[in-house]
């Protein structure tokens, strides 16, 4: 494990602003990441407000003061950068890869919207864009084979005033509901350099890169500490078994249960239990229920661990001719040994090489370091906690993965089943 160490160079500073400015020079690339990750996502939302902060992403790129509508893409297009952004339930990041000599242009771009979008806000944009989300959403949920599934599950695992209620895309009712003055409100609140930390990941020289941070980020003002959801430990009063009628061929079930957060050692502990369970061909669930008992096609299990809370969630698609009462009395049989008699050294030896090797795959992309060390920075406290990942699987034992995964699975479970439905959904 030694073997797979890094350790990235990195220097963290913050403008008197309080943008958190994160720097790690590599001078054999020819290229730079510019990220900007702000720590706002849909756990920020409320009630009847859902949906903002993936909306934002797409009001983002509609042209800011300096900058015209279309024109933040085709400027970096134009040289040969990438540009996109992301939401998820704890952050939103906007990025851009650029040869190494058009990095005051990223900066440029980035600074303008941070600081000057809310002049070019209109109710035209916000239209047009709310259109956009909900063509997306319709796309991606409604009229997806089992897209409401993992909306339904969340809606059952947590309750309606927990920030995890509701999916990231927001509601259709919430989304025709939002008002420019509600959007403007969320900028103003969220989009600000002290809830936002800035990377540089590249070819480029530390002092000249401090230059031009100021010159584009420094005159920004601050907006003070924005609120924060309070957001305690899942919990779920009694089972709950729900059944969702779909346009699809074949039923699925997931079960789900509440986690751990992100980053911790019972986050790390659930990765552990999951991988064993089902990543690979080897894998407990696989071999007995695809290649064995050949009852199903598909299993996955994961474990989502969140910046406050986290998910376990098990997702299993019967073959043909064979019933949901019949996957999940082998799923639960399969699972039920491993809680017993706990996980072989080797599946655990097995899933820790895996997660660390993916790990160092992955920073061979100076995105992905840009956006590695900005994650650590907005959800951990400090992009450091980079160079000491391999640190979080010292002294693993299969009996401490089993005994974490006995506690996380003994209380109640949300069980879905998705039913064809010739009809499409009731």
């Amino acid at each position: 494990m030694q073997t797979l160490r890094v350790n990235l160079p990195i220097t963290e500073d913050r403008l008197s602003n309080g943008l958190h400015v994160i720097l790690h020079p590599d001078p054999s690339v020819p290229v730079v990441a510019v990220e900007v990750m702000y720590h706002v996502g849909s756990k920020n939302e409320s009630p009847g407000h859902t949906g903002l902060a993936h909306l934002f992403e797409h009001m983002m790129f509609k042209g800011s003061q300096n900058v015209p509508d279309g024109e933040h893409f085709h400027r970096l297009q134009a040289v040969g950068g990438q540009v996109n952004g992301s939401t998820n339930e704890d952050r939103t990041n906007y990025y851009e890869l650029v040869p190494a000599d058009q990095l005051e242009l990223a900066l440029f771009l980035e600074s303008d919207r941070m600081g000057a979008l809310l002049p070019a806000l209109t109710q035209e944009k916000l239209d047009n864009q709310r259109d956009v989300v909900r063509n997306e959403r319709r796309q991606s949920y409604e009229n997806q084979p089992y897209g409401l599934a993992h909306e339904t599950l969340m809606a059952a695992l947590y309750p309606p005033d927990y920030p995890h209620h509701w999916p990231v895309i927001g509601s259709m009712e919430d989304l025709a509901a939002a008002r420019l003055d509600d959007v403007r409100a969320f900028f103003h609140t969220y989009y600000a350099p002290d809830n936002a930390c800035l990377v540089l990941a590249g070819n480029f020289r530390i002092d000249e890169a401090r230059t031009l941070i100021e010159r584009y980020f420094g005159p920004i003002p601050s907006h003070g500490e924005p609120p924060r959801p309070a957001i305690g430990p899942g919990t779920l009063a009694a089972p709950c078994e729900i059944t969702l009628p779909d346009a699809v061929q074949l039923p699925r079930l997931y079960i789900a249960w509440h986690g751990a957060p992100w980053n911790t050692r019972e986050d790390i502990l659930l990765d552990v239990f999951t991988d064993v369970l089902s990543s690979g061909k080897n894998s407990r669930l696989y071999r007995s229920l695809v290649v064995d008992q050949q009852c199903a096609q598909s299993v996955i299990t994961y474990h989502h661990g969140l910046e406050r809370t986290g998910r376990l969630v098990m997702q299993i698609t019967p073959r043909t001719g064979h019933t949901i009462g019949e996957v999940r009395d082998a799923t639960m049989a399969v699972v039920q040994d491993v809680l017993t008699h706990g996980p072989d050294p080797g599946e655990v030896e097995k899933s820790i090489m895996m997660n660390l090797s993916q790990h160092i795959h992955g920073l061979s992309s100076m995105l992905h370091r840009a956006d590695a060390m900005a994650t650590y920075h907005t959800l951990g406290g400090s992009a450091g906690l980079l160079n000491t990942y391999p640190d979080r699987y010292q002294g693993i034992t299969p009996e401490e993965v089993r005994a974490c995964a006995a506690r996380v699975l003994a209380p109640p479970s949300v069980t879905l089943t998705v039913v064809p439905h010739k009809d499409g959904r009731a």
